[in-house]
């Protein structure tokens, strides 16, 4: 909305040449869970959506090779990407997730993301990993329709060092300052909404 507005304003003031717009993106709550080759259903790496890489969960976080989340079926696009400021990561809608079909029955937004390797079981410690990663609240905002250069951590979540399983990942420096805008081209002016 705020976007026609801004728009409508320019085109007001007699602008006779046309606009370059880019689509914006959106900004939308979600309850974060984590998961991984010990709890999923059935253990394993296997997912329930081929986005590319076959049914194997995994992917680095990067725009090109999104990390695997779960969701509930029609709460997002299967193979749908997003942006999660809270973990500074691309995340890709390539499985389901029993608990989030619960709270999509409740219009409650949940995504479940994995951790950890896709060819070992981290038994109870990845568990425990996922659940210190879980935020207090659960709720952070994604990004729908995000642009493919937002800043990425590379880190992974958790580590195997033969059968040793040390949970790495540190979530520092988070913010949720607003990352979709409008930008209008000819002025190379940005527009945050």
């Amino acid at each position: 909305m705020m976007s026609l507005i801004i728009v409508a304003m320019l085109l007001c003031a007699g602008l006779s040449s046309p606009l370059v717009i880019r689509q914006s993106c959106h900004v939308q709550d979600a309850a974060h869970t984590f998961y991984g080759f010990p709890d999923n259903d059935p253990p394993g790496c296997v997912i329930a959506y081929d986005c590319g890489r076959g049914l194997t969960a995994g992917g680095a976080g990067t725009f090109n090779d999104p990390l695997t989340f779960a969701s509930a079926p029609g709460e997002f696009q299967i193979c749908e990407i997003i942006y999660d400021p809270y973990l500074r990561k691309y995340l890709r809608m390539e499985d389901s997730c029993d608990s989030c079909n619960r709270d999509w029955a409740n219009k409650v937004w949940h995504i479940d993301i994995w951790t950890g390797s896709s060819t070992v079981n981290g038994g109870n410690d990845q568990v425990n990993c996922e659940n210190r990663l879980t935020p207090a609240p659960q709720h952070k905002p994604i990004i729908r329709g995000p642009g493919p250069n937002l800043p990425v951590d590379g880190r992974r979540f958790f580590l195997c060092h033969d059968r040793f399983f040390v949970a790495v990942y540190m979530l520092t420096g988070y913010s949720d300052t607003p990352l979709c805008y409008v930008r209008l081209q000819r002025w190379k002016r940005t527009f945050q909404l």
